[in-house]
């Protein structure tokens, strides 16, 4: 009886205990809630397995397999002992992706590369570490074979040449190693014996561990597996790059902390049907977080785009209704964007608000505006807004060329050529100021615009007459509209 009741107690502390995530901000509780007490989402509670005692054991010792890379100690720094010298950083030798990461990538850092399946994450990796000869990088692939990697990478290094002219095979560097494995076990039984200088897992939710007792990809795989890259990176001072897909509903697959685990968080969006591609940083503990990165894919890769505004912007718009450019600015460059607009009569009872690139709800704050303060009816309208380029932009200058691009569809009258526009518009019908509007000038004017339509509050102070632009002060939305349609 005594040995029963013993093996009972043995085998019930042997199972694994279960605990709930919020998959939407990471917060765990003991039993499932409706609704989360920290994000206030519903449904968003997923119970995960915690590894029993057993379990605990091999984790810990697989921590400690990873600090044996590293034999640094740390002790406790006085503030005025710290240096105050800025990170050093690997060149990645794209301009691209070192403006998004804030001028390289931080030795010892974490990196989280999303995006939708397909739209060119592994390739922009590769294609990145193929420049990169200076430093031994190990590639840890777990969807693609090596066979796959090698023929891609071929393709990239061979330059897009006419048919009749024959092509050496390209010459790949020797410092790329590329391991499929989908064991983290393995993964730093390797990583121990090669010895890398920048580690790539393509893709986290196919990495998986022998402590935690669940499929890959699902939450507890993924967090675990991502602590310990975590740990291996700020003990070796090697830095990790993850690449991690985009689920159906827009958000990195894997719960939330996984965003709060890793330094860095970028994500690559574009349509598969258009060319363009944006790099944008979500999160970044070594810079900002306002920069943005575009790409145009081609046949042999992707081509890093240094000036997007003549990209951005169709050539030939001249006598068509509903497009306005606006200059605009994320980060640290400024571009010109073009905005098209649709109005039509409602087939149904409720009017449409469509906004592809722009805020809706910023949209139909505007549509009020327009409204209420300029007197333009367009409550059986319905109302489609288009950021060219399949962009989408958050500077609040993009406010004025949105109102403009509805009234000129709305009254079927184009644009003239040559004219553009920066502010943001207010709820009372005011141009508000916006920032940086030296280099929103200069752009306009370096791509051959002749107006541009300003806040009058940006005039103070502004040396106009360096400029051959013409400058047109707005204070009211009125005063645009008459600028532009007289």
């Amino acid at each position: 009886m005594v040995h029963t009741i013993s093996k009972r107690n043995n085998d019930n502390m042997a199972k694994d205990k279960t605990a709930y995530v919020c998959s939407n901000c990471g917060q765990e509780s003991a039993k499932w809630i409706g609704k989360c007490p920290a994000c206030g989402q519903w449904n968003t509670f997923k119970e995960i397995r915690i590894a029993n005692d057993k379990g605990q054991m091999a984790a810990k010792s697989a921590a400690t397999t990873v600090r044996a890379t590293m034999q640094n100690k740390n002790r406790p720094l006085r503030l005025y002992e710290i240096s105050a010298k800025e990170e050093s950083r690997i060149n990645m030798h794209d301009n691209e992706l070192n403006r998004v990461l804030g001028g390289g990538l931080v030795p010892g850092s974490i990196v989280l590369l999303g995006g939708e399946p397909g739209i060119g994450k592994s390739t922009l990796t590769l294609q990145t570490i193929l420049h990169i000869q200076d430093k031994k990088i190990l590639y840890v692939s777990g969807e693609e074979s090596a066979h796959q990697l090698k023929m891609r990478a071929d393709r990239m290094a061979t330059p897009i040449q006419p048919p009749s002219t024959s092509h050496s095979t390209p010459t790949l560097p020797d410092n790329i190693l590329i391991l499929c494995e989908t064991s983290l076990e393995d993964i730093f039984s390797h990583i121990q014996e090669e010895k890398p200088e920048l580690v790539i897992i393509d893709s986290i939710q196919t990495i998986s561990t022998e402590d935690v007792d669940s499929s890959p990809g699902s939450i507890t795989q993924v967090r675990e597996c991502a602590s310990a890259l975590l740990r291996f990176a700020k003990s070796s001072g090697v830095p990790v790059i993850l690449i991690g897909h985009i689920n159906k509903e827009g958000t990195l697959a894997g719960p939330k902390i996984l965003e709060h685990i890793v330094d860095t968080v970028i994500q690559f969006e574009g349509d598969q049907h258009h060319v363009y591609r944006i790099l944008r940083s979500i999160k970044n503990r070594f810079g900002s977080t306002s920069e943005l990165g575009i790409y145009e894919m081609q046949q042999n890769g992707l081509r890093q785009v240094g000036n997007p505004s003549e990209l951005l912007l169709t050539q030939d718009h001249e006598g068509l209704s509903g497009i306005a450019i606006s200059s605009a600015i994320e980060g640290v460059r400024p571009f010109l964007v073009e905005t098209q607009a649709l109005v039509s009569t409602a087939a149904y009872g409720t009017p449409q608000r469509t906004a592809t690139g722009f805020d809706q709800r910023r949209l139909n704050m505007l549509l009020a505006v327009l409204e209420k303060r300029v007197g333009f009816k367009l409550t059986q309208k319905d109302v489609f807004i288009n950021i060219a380029g399949g962009l989408r932009v958050t500077d609040l200058a993009m406010d004025l060329s949105v109102i403009a691009a509805v009234l000129s569809s709305n009254v079927d009258t184009a644009i003239e050529t040559g004219w553009c526009m920066a502010g943001e518009v207010g709820l009372s019908g005011e141009v508000r100021p916006v920032n940086r509007i030296e280099q929103r000038i200069a752009e306009a004017e370096k791509l051959g615009f002749t107006h541009m339509i300003v806040p009058k509050n940006n005039m103070q102070g502004l040396n106009h007459k360096r400029f051959n632009i013409e400058l047109i002060p707005v204070r009211k939305v009125e005063e645009a509209l008459r600028a532009l349609f007289g």
